[in-house]
């Protein structure tokens, strides 16, 4: 298979990575304390919409549970699978992040709005994870429902 068929641009297939998604891991979450960032409440938002969320921030080290679920400190170290990773990181900070995604071996990675990284992108999908870029998942899911 050609990796690039990883690489999600069309809206079916975009359809298609939220229904089958479950557990989605959320790399680059906020707190409480940041409710009005998209990085908590797009993540609020899935919750709600019936996703299970797995909050993975990357500063608030003395943070031990986001959305009443517990945190982790990173993907790979999240026990059993994730179906998606919902990335809130600047296009340039998703490379230092690949070797982890790489070793949880998540269905998906999505990369919110503004966010895209060709290298990491390519990384991954060469890997056969599906990778959506600059697409918002709460529009997105709200379009596909």
């Amino acid at each position: 298979m050609d990796w690039r068929q990883n690489l999600i641009e069309d809206r079916a297939g975009v359809a298609e990575v939220l229904r089958s998604a479950r557990r989605v891991a959320v790399l680059g979450i906020k707190t409480e304390q940041q409710a009005g960032q998209p990085a908590f409440f797009v993540a609020e938002y899935l919750k709600r919409a019936g996703y299970t969320i797995v909050p993975v921030p990357v500063y608030y080290p003395d943070v031990t549970e986001i959305l009443g679920e517990p945190v982790y400190r990173s993907v790979s170290a999240i026990p059993g699978t994730v179906d998606l990773v919902l990335v809130f990181r600047r296009s340039g900070d998703v490379p230092p992040h690949v070797h982890d995604l790489l070793q949880a071996r998540p269905g998906a990675v999505w990369m919110q709005t503004g966010i895209r990284n060709e290298e990491a992108a390519r990384r991954l999908a060469e890997a056969g994870i599906r990778v959506v870029q600059d697409r918002c998942a709460m529009i997105e899911h709200r379009s596909v429902r």
